[in-house]
């Protein structure tokens, strides 16, 4: 699903072999948006829930522009509320937000920064997509349509 504004969407690849994901740059090819962020995601996956309530989900978000942005929130339709968690040696804590650095990633993965999809609406299986959108400070929306992998499944060897 897109929507449409002043981003334009771009597609972006995603590592390992998953899918195509939908991302948002700026409103031309040749230059970055408003806000001078140009953000596309890739590797995203959640694994399986084991819980009927509860599940994680990670992403990369890359932006290849020249000014930073935050990811600001993030909503899915599967879930009461998706929250993000920032993970600084053992210790884990939600927050209100994260910077997405210019020229640089934000990384959500298994045993460190993550999406928590909390109250699910339905328990998400194996072979099945959840759609999510990423909500900027200064750029558009982005929805991404991640992949539910098996409840073991470890992105470094696609099993």
């Amino acid at each position: 699903m897109r929507r449409r504004g002043t981003a334009t969407a771009v597609a972006a690849g995603v590592a390992l072999g998953a899918l195509v994901l939908t991302g948002c740059g700026g409103p031309d090819s040749g230059a970055a948006g408003a806000s001078g962020a140009e953000l596309s995601v890739s590797s995203a996956y959640m694994p399986q829930p084991v819980s009927a309530s509860m599940a994680a989900g990670f992403l990369t978000i890359a932006n290849t522009g020249s000014a930073k942005d935050e990811l600001t929130s993030v909503t899915s339709d599967i879930a009461g509320s998706v929250t993000v968690h920032e993970t600084v040696g053992t210790s884990m804590q939600e927050v209100t937000s994260l910077d997405v650095p210019a020229h640089g990633r934000l990384v959500f993965e298994s045993g460190g920064n993550h999406l928590m999809f909390e109250k699910l609406k339905r328990r998400p299986t194996q072979g099945q997509k959840v759609t999510v959108e990423l909500h900027f400070a200064q750029s558009g929306p982005v929805t991404v349509e991640i992949p539910v992998k098996s409840a073991t499944y470890n992105p470094m060897t696609g099993h």
